[in-house]
């Protein structure tokens, strides 16, 4: 983990490459609780017994389950010390270039993009780029906003 000792320090890191979470294991139960708290129950996602026909021959995780475990991932590769609060503020783009099959290992790498001073705080963007163990294409790229509150 890298650690920042405060917003100012942060800034320097523009166009760095701060570092990859820990490997996530992404269960059929941690898709099957994401459909049920989503409602988002299409069967590539919770029926294993259709999905072994279908075009990824297994189920597969929701791409928003994949964004949003960034926070978790976020928090494992990078710390801002002296801030009273950060926010998860949006994203400025979002893509899900390659599926993430059940029981697949996951990780996450980030690069701060920009930051910038705004009246209530800084506002980052952090390039979250996620890859799937074994594979050649991210399963999720995407650029991320986080406002710091000193």
């Amino acid at each position: 983990m890298r650690t920042f000792r405060n917003i100012d320090e942060f800034g320097t890191a523009v166009g760095t490459h701060l570092g990859y979470s820990a490997w996530h294991l992404v269960t059929q139960d941690q898709i099957d609780r994401f459909a049920a708290a989503t409602d988002d129950h299409q069967w590539i996602h919770v029926d294993p017994v259709r999905a072994a026909g279908g075009p990824f021959g297994t189920t597969v995780a929701h791409g928003y389950l994949t964004l949003s475990l960034v926070p978790k991932f976020l928090s494992e590769i990078y710390a801002v010390e002296n801030v009273r609060l950060g926010i998860n503020y949006g994203c400025n783009r979002v893509r899900f270039p390659a599926p993430v099959p059940v029981d697949s290992r996951i990780r996450a790498g980030a690069e701060v993009v920009s930051v910038e001073q705004r009246p209530d705080g800084v506002q980052a963007v952090v390039r979250v780029t996620v890859e799937r163990h074994d594979a050649t294409k991210p399963v999720c790229v995407a650029e991320v906003v986080v406002m710091l509150v000193p």
